[in-house]
């Protein structure tokens, strides 16, 4: 549920009653052979099951999202990965697929690509694939885990992951934690305590690393050794999502205001886009300066251009 923008409030929005959200007029839809340059992209109905994660993977100019499939907790190994052209279109719904026999995939949750590997959170483990090919190596258990999230590069070699610390019903299981996981399989406990509140998006973030809490609400600056240097707290909780731009600002998504945000160096606030059903773990298409918003309950993907 578990990583560059201005921001700028959306004016002159009109009312559509369509996918239940507030659109712009001159919105393009996936098929649409009339597409606005510089407009939002809305894929719905398309096949998604609980798509809870984006991840643009500019080798070959797609983007990954990973649908849980039924119950986030569940290991019912049913989960899919969908690779979605920059159009809106679906290249194939079900490039990785947990009913395949070559296939474990449970409930995919954050993903991020270090050169030719993708790795995906997976309740306990993180999954990992070679890529182009698809073909799944071996998984990386975290002991002591019970719902990975997030997934953010931590340096070349390695990525930051989330553990949001809840049991089914989502009730608290303890064991909410930031780790560093090397490609070598190595994990490393950045910090674990309750007291991170169920920690889900993860970003690395000048020479340090940022947190974006579902309990709090709050946005979670840290060293690189996971200890607190400061935090600020956002109109509107259940954050999510959470990506840090080259340009020093950072987006996250935040479930109760329904909304995307950035915040800009200096901790201005303002909104991307908003009217948001449940929105998820960002990805960022760097090639075309877009947000891409998964819909955790919608059942839908919104392709935002950044200005």
């Amino acid at each position: 549920m578990g990583s560059k923008f201005k921001f700028s409030s959306l004016s002159a929005l009109f009312s559509v009653a369509f996918l239940g959200l507030t659109m712009p007029m001159h919105a393009a839809f996936a098929g649409s052979e009339n597409t606005v340059s510089g407009a939002p992209i809305y894929v719905s109905d398309v096949g998604f099951a609980t798509p809870e994660s984006v991840e643009y993977y500019a080798g070959e100019d797609v983007y990954l999202v990973a649908n849980i499939n039924g119950s986030p907790f569940e290991k019912d190994d049913n989960g899919f990965i969908s690779k979605i052209s920059p159009d809106g279109e679906v290249v194939e719904l079900k490039w990785l697929d947990g009913s395949a026999e070559d296939i474990d995939l449970n409930a995919p949750k954050g993903m991020q690509i270090i050169g030719n590997r993708l790795l995906i959170a997976d309740i306990d483990r993180v999954r990992v694939f070679e890529l182009p090919s698809g073909k799944q190596l071996e998984d990386i258990t975290v002991e002591g885990s019970s719902f990975l999230n997030g997934v953010s590069i931590a340096d070349q070699n390695s990525v930051y992951v989330t553990d949001m610390g809840v049991a089914p019903g989502f009730k608290s299981s303890g064991t909410d934690a930031i780790y560093q996981i090397g490609l070598d399989g190595k994990v490393s406990t950045l910090v674990k305590t309750t007291e991170l509140n169920k920690p889900n998006g993860v970003a690395a973030h000048n020479g340090g690393v940022i947190i974006g809490t579902f309990g709090s609400g709050k946005l979670v600056f840290m060293d690189n050794k996971g200890a607190t240097q400061s935090d600020m707290t956002l109109e509107g909780g259940r954050l999510d999502g959470l990506l840090s731009l080259e340009d020093g600002s950072i987006i996250t998504s935040s479930w109760e205001a329904s909304a995307v945000y950035r915040i800009a160096s200096d901790k201005t606030v303002t909104t991307v886009v908003d009217g948001l059903e449940s929105p998820a773990d960002l990805g960022l298409d760097t090639k075309r300066n877009r947000v891409l918003i998964p819909l955790f309950k919608g059942n839908k993907l919104i392709i935002q251009p950044l200005k």
